[in-house]
């Protein structure tokens, strides 16, 4: 595996070589999903790529759900993926990435934090590479919140040898064949260092860009609530022992 800072390309990538899945997983964000979906519609449109927008509602008890089925009949691009209970942002992500029909698969979450205009300039980077693992260069959260988030980083980085400067950033890009044949066992915050070990376990190659992080309009984060980050520690060790060791019982 390497890893490298990439800068991404300032034109579009041809059309013929675009076939891409994008995804998002929604938890009570009724107020950002339309507006989100619609966004990723134009800009997949205005590439001529061959593509589809995959909605994963992870058991939203507003008008997510609703909303997004709407969005489904009005488009046969869009597809919605349904939990009827809400399983957590790890399995929300797995369920994204294994109804992902197309050669590419990119995932942002659902409350708009990322500008969707900048996934096409990372496109061409992935006839270089595996994954686009991209990081904030302003990150919209609090001073506890980013302390909180470096440490975990390098927490996590030295544990499994990821030298990545924003594991959890929700703006990836994969080649989907990364996953035919990859279990994922994390249901919680820690989907994106399996997937990222896991991947480095294969020999995958991964380049980072940073993207502009942008503040929440509409909802209410979770990531930072004690019961995510104690869950979060719980599997760390664990999820580390299966990938790095998975000969011992």
């Amino acid at each position: 595996m390497t890893m490298k800072d990439q800068m991404p390309s300032n034109g579009s990538p041809s059309a013929a070589f675009v076939s891409l899945s994008v995804f998002f997983p929604c938890r009570n964000e009724e107020a950002a999903v339309e507006p989100l979906t619609q966004t990723a519609v134009q800009v997949l449109d205005g590439i001529g790529a061959d593509y589809e927008v995959i909605i994963v509602n992870d058991g939203s008890t507003d008008q997510t759900g609703a909303i997004a089925d709407r969005l489904a009949a009005q488009n046969p691009r869009i597809r919605v993926v349904h939990h009827p209970i809400n399983r957590g942002y790890g399995a929300a992500l797995t369920s994204g990435f294994r109804a992902a029909t197309k050669e590419l698969v990119f995932y942002t979450d659902g409350d708009g934090q990322f500008d969707l205009n900048e996934l096409p300039p990372l496109l061409p980077l992935m006839a270089q590479c595996d994954i686009v693992s991209c990081y904030r260069l302003n990150r919209q959260e609090g001073a506890i919140r980013k302390f909180n988030a470096f440490c975990w980083g390098r927490l996590v980085g030295l544990l499994f040898d990821l030298p990545l400067k924003d594991i959890d950033c929700a703006f990836k890009l994969y080649k989907r064949r990364i996953f035919d044949d990859m279990e994922l066992l994390s249901t919680g915050a820690l989907i994106d260092t399996e997937i990222l070990a896991r991947a480095k376990r294969k020999g995958c190659t991964i380049t980072q860009v940073g993207v502009r992080h942008y503040p929440r309009l509409a909802g209410q984060a979770t990531g930072a609530s004690p019961g995510v980050i104690l869950r979060a520690f719980k599997e760390l060790f664990k999820l580390r022992r299966q990938i790095l060791h998975p000969e011992q019982p």
